[in-house]
């Protein structure tokens, strides 16, 4: 729609004077004489343009999808749906119509019925707005104030008329069905369905309809989240003006009255929790279309799987839950006084309760009544809950009449409680440990799922793409790809043994790698010794290898070498990586030795469903990504596989897959824990740790705070997914139920790793270039230490698994 210069000259014809000397005549006989002629000398002229609205551009907000197109986010002021007339329900329309203006067709903008009664009542004084149309309604939407003069309303009145000579009637509608605010940041009918009722307007039944058709009066008054018990007084006399004039039988009538209606009480809240990935594509947008992102209807169509993003959230709150109350109880979040007048402590109560940030499902609330067998404690909705037997296992210590103030439970704690499956009630408390976790198609790189931490309401930060955190032995299998490429083997055999390194050696001070359980094994396999996570044998393969080499292999995985250390450290994974990061290096074991650019958005759409940009994943793995040799990634897939097998990460088992490969990573102090691994052309990597950088515990490890939530994530999403096998590259020759590289066939079959041997010529190899087989030698055979190039600047580092 257009508006012309010629409009106005349009509106004034014959009939538009004949209308307006009509409408003074009738303001004359009401004691407003002068009416008409104050409308036409002084009000028409100064007019706004209709281009606002024969121009309409709603305001629709960006909106973030799934892959399959589930509602993950939307950014912008007004939420909004723009629904066309022609798709607008019909039920709906006549709800709407019946209640504010039921002679919508048959009138010219102007009620005159209504208008008479709305024109004596303001000339008398009171100002009440009892006549206004839907088109006097759009003009005061689009135009005017809400003030409440005479002045307004004359402009109300020929705005409506100049509106009904520029548009049909189903434009009219169209327009107000699609701006009227409806509460709860809701604009429009469309918008205001899923807010209310989380379905689409078309789902709606006659009660439903029947609600929202009575909001446009006082949305704040009548809005079914905020005062349900005026919305369905609102909703009833809607209703009965609908079987008043015939819109629905006496049955329709009857049964919608006494309809149980189901309202959506987390408002803009969505199915799906995925508001990490939302806000990260959110970011990209806005940087492409600044603020008119926010207005202009963008669709985003990010590559996250709906189920895969559930079974992901899910699984980490579970577990770290379960992390969280395995080291006890931290004590109430507060403590507030409780006045002796019940109003007023329903007031303190509430008060208190409105300051606790929320968290899905771990509710707040206030002690009532503390007994060592049961506490009562009152909830934000006001109901008062006992919660007893096992809803007190957390807070046991807290009830003893020997618990520290700080802890113990008393009247006025406030505390959190959380509702079990057979809906029980216990006492609970908001963790305090991080965690992220991500999962990405092993070929096209596309994220699957991504949580960045525990709950977003309480930290924004994205633990997924901007926490650097230690990989501890996580880092281990790609200094065993190296060394492959150096003439190693999964059955070269390394001593584990004690390795004491000097400061002239380190080229700072002494240091002595340990195991994390203390132990040694002697003379040991590569695989053992990767399956168990030794780290004195890591050592030993890095000094053989050289750091050199080892640091410059690690970049064809795409890790920043920057945040790496050139020193023994570096085995034990004392660098800094994302778990973003970690996933797609992960991936070229898992894809057969490609490097993967992990990407989050598919598509972007305008408002018009015109694509505006759209990603190209790969299906094939193009030579150009290769980075390290099949053969390489080949062998390093079965050297993981052993360690979901019979290692570290052996828990992996009880899914039942034998394409499952990964690795567990503990970081010095176990700071960090971690599970990097793939299967089903899915790489995903879990990581729980503290912002603060301290210790998880000593008893933990990444096998029991990572491990069990990718366990649970990738129960879910394998299921879907067969398992994959995994050719024989050409170029590798089985020797003792192993594969090794046919030029190393020979005496590198029985190569050992003595206590402070490297190969010979490792000092001084070339990078890239194989090494010399290395002869057997004794466990035990003394030799002088190799002092390793660039292994400056190593400290002590406390065992890492």
């Amino acid at each position: 729609m257009t508006t012309s210069n010629a409009f106005v000259a349009k509106w004034l014809t014959r009939r538009n004077l004949i209308r307006t000397a009509i409408a003074g005549g009738i303001a004359a006989a009401a004691g407003g004489g002068l009416l008409a002629g104050y409308m036409l000398l002084y009000v028409a002229p100064n007019l706004p343009s209709l281009e606002a609205i024969t121009d309409y551009r709603p305001k629709i907000p960006l909106r973030i999808y799934t892959a399959d197109n589930a509602l993950i986010g939307e950014f912008g002021e007004e939420h909004r749906d723009f629904i066309a007339i022609k798709d607008m329900p019909e039920m709906m329309k006549k709800a709407l119509l019946s209640i504010e203006d039921k002679r919508f067709y048959e009138h010219s903008g102007i009620d005159w019925v209504r208008a008479l009664g709305a024109v004596r009542s303001n000339l008398g004084g009171s100002f009440r707005q009892g006549g206004s149309t839907i088109t006097m309604q759009v003009a005061r939407n689009f135009y005017l104030t809400r003030e409440k003069v005479l002045g307004r309303k004359a402009q109300e009145v020929m705005l409506a008329m100049k509106i009904e000579a520029a548009l049909n009637k189903d434009q009219i509608l169209e327009l107000y069905m699609n701006q009227i605010y409806l509460g709860q940041r809701s604009f429009g009918f469309g918008s205001a369905a899923q807010t209310y009722f989380g379905k689409s307007l078309k789902d709606l039944d006659i009660a439903e309809m029947a609600m929202l058709a009575g909001l446009p009066q006082n949305p704040a008054r009548h809005n079914p989240v905020a005062n349900p018990k005026r919305a369905k007084q609102r909703q009833h006399i809607v209703l009965k003006s609908m079987r008043d004039q015939n819109v629905i039988s006496e049955e329709q009538y009857q049964k919608a009255l006494h309809e149980t209606l189901h309202i959506n009480r987390k408002g803009q809240d969505f199915d799906v929790h995925a508001e990490y990935v939302a806000e990260l594509a959110r970011q990209q947008v806005y940087a492409q279309f600044k603020e008119d992102a926010y207005t202009k209807g963008i669709s985003v169509y990010t590559t996250i799987l709906k189920a895969d993003q559930k079974a992901a959230y899910e699984s980490m709150r579970r577990n770290v839950l379960n992390y969280d109350q395995r080291h006890g109880y931290r004590g109430p979040e507060a403590f507030i006084e409780l006045p002796a007048g019940e109003e007023e402590r329903d007031d303190a109560i509430e008060e208190a309760l409105q300051r606790r940030p929320s968290s899905e499902g771990l509710i707040p609330a206030v002690v009532l009544e503390a007994g060592a067998k049961a506490v009562k404690v009152q909830n934000p909705s006001g109901d008062e809950i006992t919660i007893s037997g096992d809803g007190l296992r957390l807070v046991t210590a807290a009830l003893s009449d020997k618990a520290k103030d700080a802890i113990r439970l008393r009247p006025g704690a406030v505390v959190r409680i959380m509702q079990g499956e057979k809906n029980g009630w216990s006492i609970t408390q908001v963790p305090q440990v991080s965690a992220a976790f991500v999962s990405i198609d092993a070929v096209s790189g596309a994220y699957h799922a991504m949580v960045g931490g525990f709950d977003y309401n309480l930290q924004k930060f994205n633990h997924v793409t901007q926490a650097w955190r230690q990989p501890g032995s996580s880092i281990k299998p790609f200094v065993y790809s190296a060394a492959l490429e150096r003439g190693f083997s999964p059955l070269t055999v390394i001593n584990d043994a004690p390795l004491e390194l000097t400061g002239a050696e380190t080229g700072n001070e002494p240091w002595a790698p340990k195991n994390d359980d203390g132990k040694f094994d002697g003379p040991i396999t590569m695989r053992r010794a990767l399956a168990e996570s030794k780290n004195v044998v890591s050592v030993r393969i890095l000094r053989a290898i050289t750091v050199p080499y080892a640091h410059n292999y690690l970049g064809k995985f795409g890790f920043d070498l920057s945040k790496h250390p050139k020193n023994l450290t570096m085995a034990l994974g004392t660098g800094s990586v994302t778990p973003a990061q970690l996933a797609g290096a992960y991936s070229v074991f898992a894809n057969g030795g490609y490097s993967v650019e992990p990407y989050l958005i598919a598509k972007i759409v305008d408002g018009d469903g015109k694509v505006i940009s759209e990603a190209k994943p790969r299906e094939t793995l193009p030579d150009e990504a290769r980075v390290i040799d099949p053969r390489n990634a080949f062998v390093t897939d079965s050297l993981l596989r052993e360690v979901t097998r019979t290692g570290t990460g052996a828990a992996v088992a009880r899914l039942g897959r034998p394409d499952l490969a990964g690795k567990t990573g503990t970081s010095n102090d176990a700071v960090d824990g971690w599970f990097a691994g793939y299967g089903g052309g899915i790489v995903a990597v879990s990581w729980m740790g503290y912002d603060d950088n301290k210790s998880l515990g000593g008893k933990e490890f990444g096998a029991t705070v990572a491990l069990p939530i990718w366990m649970d994530y990738m129960r879910v999403a394998m299921q879907s997914r067969p398992p994959q096998e995994r050719p024989v590259p050409v170029g590798l020759t089985q020797v003792n139920g192993e594969w090794l590289y046919d030029e190393f066939t020979g005496d590198a079959a029985r190569q050992t790793l003595d206590v402070d041997d490297t190969p010979p010529g490792a000092e001084n190899v070339t990078p890239g270039a194989p090494l010399p087989p290395v002869a057997p030698a004794a466990p035990n055979s003394p030799a002088a230490p190799a002092v390793q190039p660039n292994a400056e600047n190593i400290k002590p580092v406390p065992p890492s698994r």
